[in-house]
């Protein structure tokens, strides 16, 4: 891995604690009715969807199994058409994808 690439992984990885330390212990319900959270982590997604798009080609193609399309894909829904989100589409996203991408991301990062 170049060192580009590197400095993005641990930027996505310390992204990913900013939103996990935003939800920390919140419900569903806390998150949902919460506007200042609610604008804070889609911003945290945004960035981190900004950061995969820097990634190498390379790196991207040597780890499939890591849906980089889906996850810049996201920062483009989140940036471009916020207000038609579905909050618990970003829910989920926040509770069942973001750790296990910085698992994945750490490994490679070592």
């Amino acid at each position: 891995m170049n060192s580009r690439d590197l400095q993005f992984i641990r930027k996505i990885i310390s992204e990913i604690d900013v939103a996990n330390g935003f939800i920390d212990d919140m419900s569903y319900d806390e998150f949902a009715g919460d506007e200042l959270i609610r604008r804070a982590v889609c911003m945290t997604l945004i960035n981190i969807g900004e950061l995969v798009k820097g990634l190498s080609g390379e790196l991207r193609t040597a780890n499939p199994h890591i849906p980089w399309r889906s996850i810049s894909g996201l920062r483009d829904l989140a940036a471009h058409k916020y207000q038609t989100l579905r909050m618990d589409d970003v829910w989920k996203t926040l509770r069942d994808d973001l750790t296990p991408l910085k698992a994945e991301l750490e490994k490679m990062s070592e």
